[in-house]
């Protein structure tokens, strides 16, 4: 394989990548198909500690051109859910709007609105397997680092540390590197999800597994609107949102760590609702509270000599289906230009990727903001335009 790394440039220098998300674990196996040398350090116990949560959607021009990129389009097909790209629009009495099932329609990985859907699970073992043995260091919870020369001295929360030449950030929305990058601090939305993973769903919960029918489901009324997707392994993540004020997870009284009293809470607050909802809920043994934070669309900060983000740790923004997509994108603009023989050095490269990544996340970033009213509050107006979204 062709090594695109000049010399003196990322030669012989060791990169970190904190967080092993997509975003992640992609540009690592970008990196390595170019030479570079790069481990990646997630918190994790190991691959298997955590469950991954839902499906995502890759898009034509951006994660799927990636995975193009990265010589994986083979393996993502292999471990795709098919049919799961569909959508169920229905109300709160669980009459079904728009029921995309019925349409007929053929995986074209050639066709720019195909959007196959893979469980989160699936894609991060994927990536996974697409990298050297042990790339990925588990057990790596990040606590601090500290300049050391030219290099950066990262220190763990499991007692180890390690040298590194250059640092990417791909931590998420609660980065512990991007204070290192910038000191821009993330605003509220107004939106606040309540977040819950069902296990067995056909078992516990069939009313609900048997509305969801391996598609997208949102359920939406004046002002509430619940989300629920299929996972691989034939459970259910669902998002029941709502406008609520700043910091309402900490002055509602809710104790979100009780499961009791946050299905009594979601149970009362839908109480108008068809009883399949409360059936789901009953059946979520732990519940996680997601006030919808974003950074502002406009941000800007001087680009560091060795230390960057890619991801939600970057541009985090409310929900919108571009999230996993644009962290992918930014994978393959960092690799690219960390690895092109025009820039000088790796500040140039940063630089240069930097002001690309912000431009695009800018434009996407306002998009989810003006839409984050109509998805987690939305009004009858707002509900009768998605129908007619759908049905075109």
């Amino acid at each position: 394989m062709e090594t695109l790394i000049r010399k003196n440039f990322l030669e012989n220098k060791k990169i970190a990548i904190v967080g092993g998300g997509p975003g992640g674990l992609t540009l690592a196996r970008l990196l390595q198909l170019k030479g570079a040398d790069v481990k990646v350090y997630e918190r994790d116990f190991n691959q298997s500690s955590r469950i991954q949560g839902a499906i995502v959607d890759l898009h034509f021009d951006s994660g799927l051109k990636v995975l193009k990129e990265a010589g994986l389009v083979e393996a993502f097909k292999a471990n795709y859910m098919q049919g799961a790209d569909k959508y169920r629009l229905v109300n709160k009495d669980a009459f079904i709007y728009v029921d995309e099932n019925n349409k007929e329609t053929e995986d074209d990985f050639e066709n720019e609105q195909f959007r196959p859907e893979i469980d989160r699970g699936a894609l991060r073992n994927m990536l996974i397997d697409g990298l050297f043995p042990d790339t990925v260091v588990w057990d790596s919870h990040f606590l601090n680092m500290k300049e050391v020369g030219d290099s950066w001295e990262l220190e763990f929360k499991n007692g180890s540390k390690v040298l590194a030449d250059i640092v990417i950030g791909s931590d998420g929305y609660r980065s512990k590197i991007r204070p290192y990058v910038t000191d821009i601090k993330a605003q509220y939305s107004g939106a606040t999800i309540i977040q819950g993973e069902i296990e067995n769903a056909e078992i516990v919960c069939p009313g609900i597994f048997e509305l969801v029918n391996n598609a997208n489901l949102i359920a939406m009324d004046n002002g509430k609107t619940i989300a629920v997707q299929p996972m691989g392994n034939g459970g259910l993540t669902f998002y029941a949102a709502s406008l609520y004020p700043e910091n309402w997870s900490k002055t509602s009284g809710i104790d979100f760590s009780n499961s009791d009293e946050v299905c009594d809470y979601l149970i009362d607050f839908y109480k108008e609702w068809n009883i399949v909802f409360f059936d789901m809920f009953r059946a979520c043994e732990q519940f996680t509270i997601r006030p919808l934070n974003y950074f502002p669309p406009d941000q800007k900060w001087n680009s560091k000599e060795n230390v960057t983000l890619i991801g939600d740790a970057a541009h985090l923004m409310p929900p919108s289906g571009e999230g996993v997509n644009t962290a992918m994108l930014d994978a393959l603009d960092l690799s690219e230009y960390l690895c092109n023989s025009k820039f000088e050095d790796v500040k140039s490269a940063i630089t240069a990727y930097e002001i690309k990544m912000r431009s695009r996340a800018e434009i996407l970033a306002k998009d989810a903001i003006e839409g984050i009213k109509d998805f987690a509050s939305p009004s009858e107006e707002s509900i009768r335009e998605l129908i007619e979204m759908f049905k075109e």
